[in-house]
């Protein structure tokens, strides 16, 4: 998608129709499919005892729960976003049922997370959702900013975009706080990673 010169409200907007249309047009079959494995490139930068922050997809997201899975069975103790109210500083809260869910409640943005009993822990990898992204790594999000707050205040994380391959824009309207991702995983496509 091209992204002149529009507000990042109507280009989210614009952007959440383009997904939500793309991921209907996916047969429930083939999405079952997708994102259930890392791509090797990916897994050789990261280490054996990494903790990988995830997140609880949407229905229009690219899905995250294969990804834990696939590292909580290679022994990586995995953490979701937690949030107290939606004013709240995003923190990650270890996420050790990934197969049943039964350690997760819903938060205040309507999305699964840790129950606040779970263990707070610090993502060294992390694989984040988005709304758009180019080529270059730069991520339009929700616009809360939360994983952009969270990226500055914990440098040296490897963070990893989401997507389907719709989501890809020529350029997106970026602003100084706005934090580029080191790669971006689509179905078809790794971005940032050789």
């Amino acid at each position: 998608m091209k992204a002149s010169v529009i507000s990042k409200t109507t280009l989210r907007k614009n952007l959440r129709k383009m997904r939500r249309e793309h991921v209907a047009a996916q047969p429930d079959a083939i999405r079952a499919l997708l994102f259930h494995r890392p791509p090797a490139p990916l897994l050789a930068k990261i280490g054996d005892d990494a903790v990988i922050g995830l997140y609880s997809a949407n229905a229009d997201e690219a899905p995250a729960g294969g990804y834990a899975k696939f590292f909580h069975e290679r022994g990586h103790a995995i953490a979701l976003p937690a949030f107290t109210d939606q004013r709240a500083t995003m923190t990650f809260r270890e996420h050790t049922d990934p197969f049943g869910e039964g350690d997760l409640e819903a938060g205040p943005f309507d999305i699964a997370q840790p129950r606040p009993d779970a263990r707070e822990v610090l993502p060294d990898v992390l694989f984040v959702p988005l709304i758009g992204f180019t080529a270059s790594g730069e991520r339009l999000g929700q616009g809360g900013g939360h994983y952009d707050r969270w990226l500055a205040e914990h440098p040296g994380r490897i963070a990893i975009g989401l997507a389907w391959d719709a989501q890809l824009c020529d350029a997106l309207p970026t602003e100084p706080h706005d934090i580029a991702l080191d790669a971006v995983i689509t179905p078809t496509r790794m971005y940032g990673i050789s």
